[in-house]
């Protein structure tokens, strides 16, 4: 059995948190913090998958939590959850890399939804990543059926950007500009064009 995937509610008000903990148990293992500290200690002591993350909290700021976040586990999705939701406040958030932010109050079903579609986003953010590594370390020439590994996941890696679930990561140009002409050619396709493993 797959275990379950981690879950961090940030929340100053007990009635939030409560209100989270309950929509989520059923699915995650589901850990709360009352402020940005206790959130920082949970985030650095166990393996957090995502969080949801009040913006106005005493103390350490959302946005603060959430830089932090993000040095100490670039990987872990944040969603915010605020009654603050304007414009401003959601641009920030996301340029500070939140996944995705909801204004209270918020339902179950939209509080479910949106975990799981970053819980997806999060999924095939570390599938590109990982694939990118493994591109990268067979860039280096010299070795025979180096390429067709290449181009293997190189295939891999076009299906999952072509999915549209995460964005085309900035670290793909250095493979691209690194890559031979059959790579070059795969990558470059149009993506109207299906590929095949």
């Amino acid at each position: 059995m797959k275990p379950k995937k981690s879950v961090l509610i940030v929340d100053d008000e007990v009635g939030v948190r409560e209100s989270l903990r309950q929509i989520l148990k059923p699915f995650f293992e589901v850990h709360t913090a009352a402020n940005g500290e206790e959130a920082l200690q949970c985030v650095r002591r166990e393996s957090i998958d995502l969080v949801t993350l009040d913006l106005k909290m005493p103390g350490i700021s959302g946005i603060q939590v959430l830089k932090e976040i993000k040095k100490i586990k670039e990987d872990v999705e944040v969603i915010i959850i605020t009654a603050y939701g304007n414009p401003e406040n959601a641009g920030e958030a996301l340029h500070y890399g939140a996944g995705d932010f909801i204004t209270k109050p918020f339902d179950v079903s939209q509080i479910t939804t949106k975990v799981n579609q970053s819980l997806e986003r999060q999924h095939h953010g570390v599938k590109i990543k990982n694939l990118i590594q493994h591109i990268k370390d067979l860039l280096p020439e010299g070795e025979k059926g180096k390429e067709e590994r290449l181009l293997a996941l190189s295939k891999n890696l076009c299906e999952i950007l072509e999915k549209g679930e995460s964005s085309y990561p900035v670290e793909i140009e250095e493979v691209v500009n690194s890559a031979s002409p059959p790579l070059r050619l795969l990558i470059d396709q149009p993506a109207n064009e299906k590929m095949t493993s």
